[in-house]
């Protein structure tokens, strides 16, 4: 079966709890938020209001920037929504890009491979205070002194771990350490310190699973940046394919992308998991209308 995580924002008090109740109703499996301090609300209070007003859907952030996040803070907002939403909280983590965010915290924004260190520390020390154990480091990527998450103590006995990345090396840890490897398709970032280049073709998205596979089994994940129905796929994608230098068609079989009519979209699905074990999808809010008829299919895959 393919599973869908929704990821949004919260707008006002109204929209955002109607929205949780909408996606849980609809069949996604997790509700998530992103997790960028100064641009964005904060992931772990959206997502603990969203607990309150559903039963069933997972709740974590997509993703939490592991450079400017402590992992102490971390395992704690992780461990106390856990337990207000009984047992269904979930981390994401990833290495970070955003040049601003490491100003807002007066810290100097490393090279990638200080970045992927930085993430992998910290993905291992705040899943070590989640099990419970306590935690020192003394590493120029993390410093911690004794540290120990003795409450509260998160419900579930392994909080579910995604980690977002097209780095080599952090997809094969991720393939051996995480749950899940949220594959981004993301090149290298472009000067304004958000977007990216894109990883998009059929030969690169066969690079990054199989460096994922080669850490492990984890659930692979693609985070889809455009959903749309409709009967005219190439006219719809054929911006992005001239800005990416791919045919319509290859740009249509990628994972990152979902286009094209109901049938084609569940033909896709299924294809992804043929040729890449993908079996997860992270999808935007506005596709929440688009995809809610078709979960039900979809899950059936």
């Amino acid at each position: 079966m393919a599973d869908f995580a929704l990821q949004a924002q919260p707008t006002d008090a109204a929209d955002w709890l109607d929205l949780a109740r909408r996606a849980e109703a609809a069949g996604f499996d997790t509700l998530s938020a992103a997790d960028h301090p100064g641009s964005c609300a904060s992931p772990f209070v959206a997502l603990a209001a969203a607990a309150a007003v559903t039963t069933r859907i997972r709740l974590g952030s997509y993703v939490s920037n592991a450079a400017v996040r402590e992992p102490i803070l971390l395992a704690s907002d992780v461990a106390t929504l856990d337990v207000v939403s009984g047992g269904r909280a979930m981390l994401g983590l990833g290495a970070g890009h955003t040049p601003a965010e490491w100003d807002a915290v007066g810290r100097n924004r490393p090279d990638v491979r200080g970045r992927v260190a930085r993430c992998i520390a910290v993905a291992e020390a705040t899943m070590a205070l989640l099990a419970g154990e306590k935690v020192t480091a003394g590493t120029p990527e993390l410093t911690m002194f004794a540290a120990e998450l003795t409450k509260p103590r998160p419900v579930q006995e392994r909080i579910p771990l995604t980690v977002g990345t097209a780095n080599s090396r952090l997809l094969r840890w991720a393939g051996e350490h995480a749950d899940t490897v949220g594959l981004t398709g993301f090149g290298r970032t472009l000067a304004d310190g958000h977007r990216h280049e894109a990883r998009w073709r059929l030969s690169d998205v066969d690079a990054q699973v199989q460096l994922a596979r080669d850490g492990g089994d984890a659930t692979l994940e693609a985070l889809v940046q455009q959903v749309e129905i409709t009967d005219d796929a190439g006219a719809a994608l054929a911006e992005h394919a001239v800005e990416l230098g791919m045919s319509e068609t290859e740009l249509q079989a990628v994972p990152f992308v979902l286009v094209g009519t109901a049938d084609e979209i569940v033909a896709a699905v299924r294809s992804h998991r043929e040729r890449w074990g993908i079996t997860r999808y992270a999808v935007r809010r506005p596709a929440l209308e688009a995809l809610a008829s078709l979960l039900p299919r979809l899950a059936e895959l």
